[in-house]
C-alpha cells in the first residue's frame, strides 16, 4: 500500500486506532465509516477515519 493513500480507522467508543485502509481521495470526499470489531471494546463498533 502506498503511504499517501493510507488512512487510520479509529474506534468511536475507545478512540484507539485498530485498522488501516486506503481511499481514493479523488473520488471520495467524505470521511469513511465502517462497523468493525474492536479488540479493546470486545464488540463491533463504528470506526471512523482518523487524523493523519
Amino acid at each position: 500500500m502506498s503511504q499517501e493513500n493510507l488512512i487510520k480507522m479509529q474506534c468511536t467508543v475507545c478512540k484507539r486506532v485498530n485498522y488501516w485502509t486506503t481511499k481514493n481521495k479523488k473520488l471520495v470526499e467524505r470521511k469513511l465509516e465502517f462497523k468493525k470489531f474492536c479488540k479493546w471494546c470486545k464488540k463491533r463498533t463504528s470506526h471512523k477515519e482518523g487524523k493523519k
